[in-house]
């Protein structure tokens, strides 16, 4: 791309384009996510509200909890997630593509305490190494699938999630709920954090 895209005349409050700007759109993106509760691998898959697949989650069955890999559409690893082990706080860390060196660090994201009932998590992006401060921060209770994801401390919403029952969920026992991404916010960087809080929950169930 040749040219450089014009800048809005003020900041916007929340960084928009977190994984790449293609994530971004300028309307709101209804998101579905199917898990499939029965099975081991490639159990997590999200789609438009067309059904149209936009992103699956590979993962080897040697590292299924603390090693994960979203995909594209077409199959292109965009993030790797990984659990850090030996951390009281559950963190977990995303990547760009398949790499899972410091310097293609995207974000990080940790409970906010120890014990908890409700969800609660703050996401730190790469640049942010005092963590003084969230980034962003995950708010509710995912047993419900009735999640909201904030900009930093404030009350700006970019994400929320919603429990969907279908037919077919009840059918074939397929976990499905919706997401709905807010305008200009990367919708890839909201599924990772999904993902992970995916895992968070089924580590606790295990426990």
């Amino acid at each position: 791309m040749a040219y450089s895209q014009a800048q809005p005349s003020a900041p916007l409050a929340v960084p928009a384009a977190i994984i790449s700007p293609q994530f971004c759109a300028a309307y709101p993106v209804d998101l579905a996510v199917v898990r499939k509760v029965l099975t081991l691998a490639d159990n997590f898959s999200v789609t438009d509200i067309n059904g149209n697949i936009m992103f699956k989650l590979k993962g080897s069955l040697l590292s299924l909890h603390d090693h994960r890999v979203l995909l594209d559409a077409a199959g292109n690893p965009i993030v790797t997630l990984r659990r850090k082990i030996m951390t009281a706080h559950d963190r977990w860390q995303a990547f760009r593509g398949e790499s899972t060196e410091p310097k293609d660090l995207i974000f990080s994201l940790k409970r906010s305490s120890m014990f908890q009932l409700k969800t609660k998590l703050d996401v730190f992006l790469a640049n942010n190494t005092s963590e003084e401060v969230c980034d962003f921060k995950v708010k509710g209770s995912w047993f419900e699938r009735s999640c909201t994801i904030y900009a930093g401390e404030s009350s700006t919403i970019v994400a929320q999630m919603h429990k969907k029952h279908t037919v077919q969920s009840i059918m074939f026992g397929k976990d499905n709920f919706m997401v709905t991404v807010y305008p200009n916010i990367d919708y890839a960087f909201i599924v990772a954090i999904i993902v992970i809080l995916d895992e968070i929950n089924q580590d606790a169930k295990q426990n």
